[in-house]
């Protein structure tokens, strides 16, 4: 592996303080704050400085959340306002968590709602972009589908039962209200809404040969990206409206790929956005994805980090949403630590 790659990932700030391991990380979309879960059963909160000038931002603890959750909190969410934060638990619930008003912004965090319905392990939880809607999945096999309705009222809009084992993830097109969601039966699926009707499966995704785990959307969501078992990451290109066909096949890791995510990046060419993905080999990968003239896809590895968590597991990993800020970068690991990381260019 001594390709000499165009990028370093510089490590900024280790946030340490969960007990048990780390799950799941999230960027506030509207404010300096970033947000982590554990088996622990918190969430704790940390404010950042502005990093939008190359500046080096710094991390503080600010709040730690005792979610009240009976089980691991497995997966969280903010909500587009910024105001709102989901959890998802093994305990079966979904709590929805808001700041008391204060001149200071250090009001504490209290549970406005608990969303109760799936009958066993809560696996991720996503808002859609309008923030009109919830989407949760569980070890029951099924999505559900909620509306968000004012003083954290939710209703049940769907329980989708497409899946025939554990689904692991959900996350929403960034801009159309679809919802695509993966599962341990090694598919992805995609739901709309009929006016008519109800939301439906309109697309069933196959094409890796175990677990897949984790989803993210390109920026534009022309792109979907998987992540799974059997340790290759897809790119699947819309080629119609309700249509996707997989286009791009990223190998290279070396064990289970648990965690994808899609931003901007800061390309110095035209390009679709940096994709990262972490795993079981506890490597922390970047690739710049561009189009080709003939429109095939093509993936360009610009940055490799090994042992970002020690000999620990890497569970999530997530690109900072905010302007200027497009090159930092999270993680959270089985040692219970979130990791904050810059990609910059190798002098």
């Amino acid at each position: 592996m001594d390709i000499e790659l165009s990028h370093r990932i510089d490590a900024i700030q280790e946030l340490p303080g969960h007990q048990d391991r780390a799950w799941n990380v999230a960027w506030n979309p509207t404010k300096a704050l970033i947000s982590s879960c554990s088996a622990d059963k918190t969430v704790r909160m940390y404010s950042y400085t502005d990093a939008s000038n190359s500046s080096t931002p710094t991390f503080s603890h600010i709040a730690t959340i005792p979610t009240g959750h009976t089980k691991t909190v497995r997966s969280i969410a903010w909500a587009p306002s910024g105001k709102t934060l989901a959890t998802a638990s093994f305990d079966a619930n979904i709590g929805i968590w808001e700041q008391e008003e204060s001149d200071e912004n250090n009001g504490e965090w209290e549970c406005a709602s608990l969303l109760e319905g799936h009958e066993t392990e809560c696996k991720s939880v996503a808002y859609s972009s309008s923030g009109t809607l919830l989407a949760s999945c569980s070890r029951d096999k099924t999505v559900w589908i909620w509306e968000v309705h004012p003083d954290a009222d939710f209703e049940c809009l769907g329980v989708l039962m497409e899946h025939t084992q554990d689904v692991k993830c959900v996350a929403w097109h960034p801009e159309e209200e679809i919802l695509a969601s993966a599962s341990y039966d090694d598919t992805i699926k995609m739901y709309i809404d009929d006016p008519s009707d109800d939301w439906f499966c309109f697309l069933t995704l196959t094409g890796h040969s175990s677990t897949v785990w984790s989803l993210a959307w390109a920026p534009k969501g022309s792109y979907l990206a998987s992540a799974s078992d059997d340790k290759t990451v897809r790119i699947w290109r819309r080629i119609a409206e309700h249509k996707w066909e997989c286009t791009l096949v990223i190998e290279g890791n070396e064990r289970s790929v648990y965690s994808v995510t899609w931003g901007v990046g800061k390309s110095s060419s035209p390009s679709l956005g940096w994709l990262a993905a972490v795993g079981s080999d506890g490597v922390v990968r970047i690739w710049d994805i561009s189009e080709n003239e003939d429109s095939t896809l093509q993936q360009k590895l610009i940055a490799r980090l090994p042992e970002a968590h020690g000999v620990h597991d890497i569970n999530s990993v997530a690109w900072c949403p905010r302007r200027g800020m497009e090159d930092l970068l999270a993680t959270t690991g089985d040692d219970g630590a979130t990791r904050i990381w810059r990609v910059q260019p190798v002098s």
